[in-house]
């Protein structure tokens, strides 16, 4: 064990939309880690196999996302959203110094599905 290390954990907007109620557990145990919520507004993995296999022709990969800083806040821990990375560096070390479960909505272009390819980049690969 060590209680002292940092502890940041990395999702998708999808994917802590399936487990996001465990929030309300760090909140109750005072646990101080940092969740990344990375939120393009799909379920990006699904939809970037969708193109590969069916380039446009996507369903059911969509979201309607909650303001998840907001929903952070609700339930006691901090909570900010980030859209431009110029922002990011201050709002990590507010979230590392706030002293318990924090949460950082990172907000990105949907087309930008990776570091290294794009939505359209896929499709166009696909159509080939």
């Amino acid at each position: 064990m060590h209680p002292d290390a940092t502890v940041i954990c990395f999702a998708g907007d999808g994917d802590f939309l399936m487990s996001g109620k465990e929030l309300a557990t760090a909140v109750q145990y005072d646990l101080p880690f940092v969740v990344l919520v990375v939120n393009n507004g799909m379920y990006g993995t699904i939809r970037m196999h969708q193109e590969r296999h069916y380039p446009g022709r996507v369903v059911g990969t969509d979201l309607v996302n909650p303001d998840f800083a907001a929903y952070a806040r609700a339930f006691g821990a901090h909570g900010e959203t980030v859209t431009e990375t110029s922002q990011f560096a201050e709002a990590f070390e507010r979230a590392l110094a706030a002293g318990k479960p924090a949460l950082l909505e990172l907000k990105i272009d949907p087309e930008a599905i990776n570091p290294r390819t794009t939505l359209s980049k896929i499709r166009a690969e696909s159509l080939k």
